[in-house]
């Protein structure tokens, strides 16, 4: 499986080299460096511009804390924890792909916890009404009137468990949602809670009683992610907790908020002033732009992709007390933010590739620029 967490805590130990491109590979989990490329750019590099001590400082501590509370009761899976922390300081939301009974729920939970933000789970169903994900008006029998009562849409962190369960018609009152942070109902419009972010799930092993999701939609993730099944220290370390008998609400309430919702939206426009050179923006519109005629790919990404990238490697960047981005950080939001938007030909899938696999050879494909 991908993981660009192990990738994190290298460099954030160490001189990061912007030399090389890192990207992931599923089959292998390991990572693809690029250290031959000769550099592209001709011209003399761009000066880095870097973000006062105290802002980066701010970001380290903030992952760390967050990240100590959700330990408390979530066991490993680092690629999910970074990955959507990743997507929510950049604005977007997360598609997680597993089995069931990996602890996505409970993830979900104590994120909210730590961030200070209501928590919303909508258990996704075939006979799921639109109406059961953004509310429905309610006659008020004292007023004689109609009231709207939201539904559990209105939350900060929400949790979209097993959508792809629901038909087209309730995946569509979750779209515009996602895209423009409302929800309308009977021609009004209500603001959703802001932050807003949305942690979708999927059962890649079971087909009955699922329905595809549209491209339109899965196109508004900004990144896939993929929780595996926990390594051997971190299953037996769940069974021993497991052991100790204690609830799992007495576990979430040990939970200590992090932020909060105003917090939140401060490190949102931080993120947005870490600095990405020219040379990278050309990096990762060839990239984009190699997906739509790549051997093996039957389509590429939109140009929606290239914006992800652009995004996550700012905020990647930021968690590893940098101020600017470098083409190892492109190189890893790469598979999580484009093996959701571009589909393998049939000769691939008769061959038995994957996704990640091809996403690695584009990224080797492309020259690095020299920073």
């Amino acid at each position: 499986m991908s993981d660009f967490a192990d990738a994190y805590d290298r460099d954030a130990s160490m001189d990061n080299s912007p030399s090389q491109s890192e990207s992931m590979s599923s089959e292998q989990n390991e990572t693809v460096v690029s250290s031959s490329v000769t550099s592209s750019e001709p011209d003399r590099p761009t000066p880095r511009v870097d973000l006062p001590e105290s802002v980066k400082n701010r970001f380290a501590d903030v992952y760390r804390r967050i990240e100590g509370e959700l330990n408390k009761v979530f066991v490993g899976q680092r690629e999910l924890v970074l990955g959507a922390l990743v997507a929510l300081f950049s604005g977007g939301h997360v598609l997680v792909e597993s089995v069931p009974g990996l602890g996505k729920t409970l993830f979900a939970s104590a994120l909210g916890r730590a961030l200070g933000c209501k928590f919303g789970r909508i258990q996704f169903t075939p006979d799921l009404m639109p109406s059961d994900v953004v509310g429905s008006p309610v006659f008020d029998m004292k007023t004689q009137e109609f009231r709207f009562h939201p539904g559990p849409i209105f939350a900060s962190v929400l949790l979209a468990d097993e959508i792809n369960r629901a038909p087209a018609k309730t995946h569509s009152a979750l779209l515009e949602s996602m895209q423009e942070g409302v929800a309308t109902v009977d021609g009004q419009t209500y603001p959703l809670p802001q932050p807003f972010f949305v942690i979708a799930t999927q059962n890649p092993i079971e087909s009955e009683g699922t329905y595809r999701l549209p491209e339109a939609q899965i196109d508004r993730f900004m990144f896939k992610l993929l929780a595996d099944y926990p390594s051997e220290e971190d299953e037996l370390k769940i069974l021993a907790e497991h052991g100790k008998h204690i609830e799992t609400k007495e576990k979430l309430a040990a939970v200590q908020r992090v932020l909060s919702a105003e917090e939140i939206l401060e490190l949102r426009k931080i993120v947005n002033e870490v600095y990405v050179a020219p040379q990278l923006f050309d990096y990762i519109n060839k990239i984009v732009r190699a997906t739509r005629n790549f051997p093996r790919l039957a389509f590429g990404a939109s140009t929606r992709a290239g914006l992800a990238i652009v995004q996550g490697s700012r905020a990647l960047a930021i968690f590893q007390g940098r101020g600017f981005t470098t083409p190892d950080d492109v190189a890893r939001i790469v598979t999580p933010a484009l093996r959701h938007r571009v589909c393998l030909s049939p000769e691939a899938e008769i061959e038995g590739r994957n996704v990640d696999e091809i996403l690695a050879a584009v990224v080797r494909s492309i020259s690095v620029p020299r920073m």
